[in-house]
């Protein structure tokens, strides 16, 4: 039976178009000098023990005492980085990095530095814009984010514990992560490039040494890097920038519906053949879902002629939308499909999320 072709045969791995770079030094070369290292500080009052509240300790000490404390002023330092985006002088970071400081200051490879100022921030996504005031200003080539494949070689580029900007490489493991809890809106890009404290911020490049990602986040259960790093797509992060230039601060579509993902239990009650999709549990009263016939117990299957899979496929179509633009709904109700158009409206603050897990 020597005849007899096999039951599967393993395809063989093509090598990659061209000569893979020996070295990756000019990619480096083309990214680091628009990385830059962000120092902060902040100001915050300590209070003392509440034994101060004794009067023994109210003669001593007097009008120093406020509320049975002394408060007493310290500054706090951290460190980051970021990446600077145009010739004006923006910078991305984190919005972690810079939340709450007083003073931000921002410095460069060639030794010069700048006070910088908040031009926006969006912590849902943890992205903030900064702006310093230098002349002759490196600047990142921003790459396609969107064009990105597991196995592609990955840069990191940073200020990890303050030593001063360093490199490390690694390969794409995954891309799209969500519902690991980090921001409200997640869509990272995962690494096992080494990310350290310090590199929150940083540039995660290409092969080529184009931005395809602002390094954010590391799970760790010991503080430190074990190769699973998380990075929020260039095209998120450049949407985010112009919307916090144009702005101060992030805009995004809203429907009105708080929904939860399809269990199977639920899916089967419904009977529905599969837990793709979001059940919509609550309607905002003359809210765009509203006036567009949506239904608590109604079950969106698809939006824009895509398949819902999860709350965050339905969230980031959305909220993506801009104000007044229509998404198309595939809907499920009683046994039926139905088609509803809808228009978005600006998401007002502290609004009911679209989805939840």
């Amino acid at each position: 039976e020597d005849s007899k072709q096999p039951f599967f045969q393993i395809a063989e791995a093509k090598p990659p178009a061209g000569s893979g770079p020996v070295s990756y030094s000019s990619a480096v070369k083309a990214a680091s000098h628009a990385v830059v290292n962000i120092n902060t500080e902040k100001v915050v009052t300590v209070r003392s023990h509440p034994y101060f509240n004794y009067p023994v300790f109210k003669q001593m000490f007097g009008n120093l005492i406020v509320d049975g404390s002394i408060a007493r002023k310290r500054i706090e330092n951290s460190l980051g980085s970021g990446v600077i985006i145009n010739p004006d002088g923006y910078v991305l970071t984190n919005n972690h990095v810079i939340q709450g400081a007083d003073t931000i200051q921002v410095s460069l490879k060639d030794g010069r530095s700048s006070t910088a100022k908040v031009i926006g921030t969006d912590p849902e996504t943890d992205i903030a814009l900064l702006k310093i005031d230098l002349d002759n200003l490196p600047v990142i080539i921003i790459g396609d984010s969107e064009q990105l494949e597991i196995g592609d070689v990955v840069l990191a580029i940073g200020n990890p514990f303050g030593v001063g900007q360093t490199v490390t490489m690694g390969i794409v493991s995954a891309t799209g992560r969500t519902r690991l809890g980090i921001n409200t809106f997640e869509n990272f890009i995962q690494t096992d490039a080494a990310i350290n404290p310090g590199n929150s911020g940083g540039a995660l490049v290409d092969a080529y040494g184009k931005l395809i990602g602002i390094n954010t986040a590391i799970f760790s259960r010991s503080g430190g890097s074990q190769g699973i790093g998380f990075a929020i797509p260039s095209k998120m992060a450049k949407n985010i920038m112009e919307q916090l230039i144009k702005y101060g601060h992030a805009v995004r579509g809203w429907l009105g519906f708080e929904g939860h993902a399809l269990t199977p239990r639920l899916a089967e009650s419904l009977q529905l053949e599969t837990t793709e999709g979001i059940i919509i549990t609550a309607i905002v009263r003359n809210g765009p879902a509203h006036k567009a016939g949506l239904e608590p117990g109604d079950v969106i299957a698809g939006i824009d002629g895509k398949k819902v899979k999860s709350g965050q496929d339905a969230l980031a179509v959305i909220s993506g939308k801009k104000p007044g633009e229509k998404v198309t709904l595939i809907i499920k109700r009683n046994g039926r499909r139905y088609t509803v158009t809808a228009t978005t409206i600006a998401r007002p603050p502290q609004a009911i999320s679209e989805v939840t897990q």
